[in-house]
């Protein structure tokens, strides 16, 4: 098989808090006009930017560094960035800031004035004007690196010109704060149990990629957030590595997971026969998020 792209590191976060006796995930609508899965309900994410992995950004976060993130994601260098994306993509895409004071204080979401800064900061953060890490600095914050749990890994299949390296985690809402989607890359945000987004796909009410709906499937089996968060935590070690194989048949193409019928011969078939429509398609369904 062709190597084609190389995938892009991502990072994706499944924000979850408790509902009863039950918990529910933070999921966004992506704009339907989006060249990128428009109209589909993801978690907040997307690429490792050079930024954060920088020494300033290491910098500016606590309780996790590279060293750590690194083994934990089986990588030789470079684990704490995805770290920090989870942090600035759920800042940029929700409102939402997993971050301590200098003093190691949990956010206080009840500070009128901050709160009214950091809607504005993000703003500017979306508009490309100020940093991220510009935003943590002047308000001297730092980045909770306890927050996040690492939950799956996804790679986009072979073929489609657009391919992530996405890492999943999970982590607790942070108290007191509301999500509040950007109004431009998504335009909806919703609280729903894992059980009932994977209904409301089957009645056909919201749509889901292939990777949403496996790790739906799969945090379905917590019963609180905690249980979910604390579990990632203490299981770095059995995160699989999930390619999807792209392949076709007579009816145009179709994604293969490891342990499908298929999926090891599959590597041999390749993506150069699949028309580039086809293509596209099916990267939409194997996407990152």
């Amino acid at each position: 098989m062709e190597p084609g792209t190389p995938p892009r590191p991502a990072a994706t976060v499944i924000v979850a808090r408790d509902r009863g006796e039950t918990f529910e995930v933070l999921m966004l609508m992506r704009n339907l006009n989006s060249d990128f899965v428009g109209g589909a309900y993801v978690f907040p994410g997307g690429a490792v930017d050079p930024h954060d992995a920088t020494p300033e950004a290491t910098a500016r976060c606590v309780g996790m560094d590279d060293v750590r993130a690194s083994a934990i994601l089986g990588l030789d260098e470079g684990g704490l960035a995805y770290w920090v994306a989870c942090a600035r993509e759920l800042f940029e895409e929700a409102g939402l800031l997993l971050a301590v004071t200098a003093d190691g204080e949990v956010l206080d979401a009840a500070d009128d004035a901050l709160r009214e800064r950091l809607v504005e900061r993000r703003r500017e953060v979306n508009a490309g004007t100020t940093r991220f890490l510009d935003v943590l600095a002047d308000e001297g914050l730092r980045l909770d690196g306890t927050a996040l749990g690492y939950f799956a890994h996804w790679i986009t299949p072979v073929g489609p010109p657009r391919r992530y390296d996405t890492r999943f985690f999970v982590a607790l809402a942070p108290v007191g704060q509301v999500p509040v989607h950007d109004n431009k890359e998504l335009v909806a945000n919703t609280w729903v149990t894992p059980g009932e987004a994977l209904a409301r796909h089957e009645r056909g009410e919201m749509q889901l990629i292939l990777p949403t709906i496996k790790n739906l499937e799969a945090v379905a089996r917590f019963s609180s957030s905690a249980e979910l968060v604390e579990a990632a935590r203490v299981a770095t070690s059995d995160v699989p590595t999930i390619e999807p194989r792209i392949v076709a048949d007579g009816h145009g193409v179709r994604i293969l997971l490891p342990g499908d019928e298929g999926y090891d011969a599959a590597v041999e078939v390749g993506a150069r026969s699949i028309p580039s429509d086809d293509l596209s398609a099916a990267s939409d369904d194997a996407a990152r998020r």
